[in-house]
């Protein structure tokens, strides 16, 4: 039965391992301010991480101290409850990634659920995790290999097939990559394509990757400097800031409380009983007239000029698509 003295023992070497985990050196009078033992305890404890198959080094230097390599095999593994935690959390979003590791990610979550304290493992099995839509998979080598090749600053050969054209059975495209980026259940590779001279963006599922790597390039920032809302700025149409280049404002015969929820990333307010000012956003004029559209109400529009024009081609086109087939 385990005594008090080395259950003390046992999470102490959590924690010491913890620390070492967190940076690269230490000296022995510092870990043992933070564990709160003399620099003699710290040495038996590091002797105990070795002996467990820890390469625990000793560092030179005034003071002395210690770093934790990187080992020929994998040791024991240990977790303090809230790594633990965090770990099975990692997991369970980890099956719904479509980075092709969900087999792995399950039965992974399965052994460390399996050696859980009950009490630990009762707060883990309350956290449910239900993936919205479903992951477009992506062989994980594929994953891999552009990874590699971002953190080599080599350039990429692919051939890319999309549903709007077939693979290109012609020279395969040169991209530098920069940024590999999970995004809505896919995998997308932003990379600064130099022929073009432009950033491009290309889902990794699509991309058959060509060998070997193209030569190396000097890594550049992305515009802006933050890749996330460069990537949302694309996808919103816009080649600058994270905002729709189409924003108009109109008012609808609704009350609030039925325009909020399906408004997005609108803004609504309340300009009387039964009217709501929506200002909103879209790629296009006709996609930002078709959007408001679909509220079944009256539409004032409030501007630009391009929003009232867009309408009037819509009026149009539905003029036409309700008298086809008519005889």
């Amino acid at each position: 039965m385990p005594t008090a003295s080395s259950t003390a023992t046992s999470g102490r070497l959590l924690s010491l391992l913890s620390l070492l985990q967190v940076r690269r050196d230490w000296s022995g009078s510092l870990l043992a301010d933070r564990l709160g033992v003399s620099e003699r305890t710290v040495r038996r404890d590091v002797d105990r991480l070795r002996e467990l198959g820890y390469p625990v080094q000793a560092v030179k230097g005034p003071e002395g101290g210690y770093r934790l390599e990187a080992g020929s095999r994998m040791p024991p593994l240990l977790f303090d409850e809230e790594q633990a935690v965090a770990l099975a959390v990692a997991l369970r979003i980890a099956v719904g990634t479509g980075a092709g590791i969900e087999e792995a990610a399950a039965r992974a979550l399965a052994t460390v659920r399996q050696v859980m304290p009950a009490r630990l493992r009762q707060r883990v099995d309350l956290l449910e995790i239900t993936a919205a839509g479903r992951a477009t998979q992506v062989d994980t080598d594929v994953l891999l290999a552009l990874s590699s090749a971002i953190r080599a600053a080599e350039e990429v050969r692919f051939g890319y097939e999309s549903p709007s054209r077939p693979a290109d059975p012609g020279p395969p495209r040169r991209v530098q990559p920069h940024h590999l980026v999970a995004r809505s259940g896919r995998w997308y590779l932003v990379g600064w394509d130099a022929g073009r001279e432009d950033w491009r963006t290309y889902r990794a599922d699509r991309m058959t990757l060509r060998t070997p790597n193209g030569p190396r390039f000097a890594p550049r920032e992305v515009p802006g400097g933050d890749v996330g809302a460069f990537l949302a700025a694309r996808f919103k149409g816009s080649t600058t800031a994270d905002v729709w280049p189409c924003r108009g404002e109109v008012v609808l015969g609704l009350p609030i409380a039925e325009v909020a929820p399906f408004a997005g990333d609108g803004v609504v307010e309340e300009v009387a009983p039964g009217r709501t000012r929506l200002v909103g956003g879209s790629w296009s004029w006709a996609a930002l007239a078709a959007g408001l559209a679909r509220f079944d109400a009256e539409i004032e529009v409030a501007g630009p000029p391009e929003l009232r024009a867009a309408f009037a081609v819509l009026a149009a086109r539905a003029g036409r698509a309700s008298a086809t087939g008519k005889r």
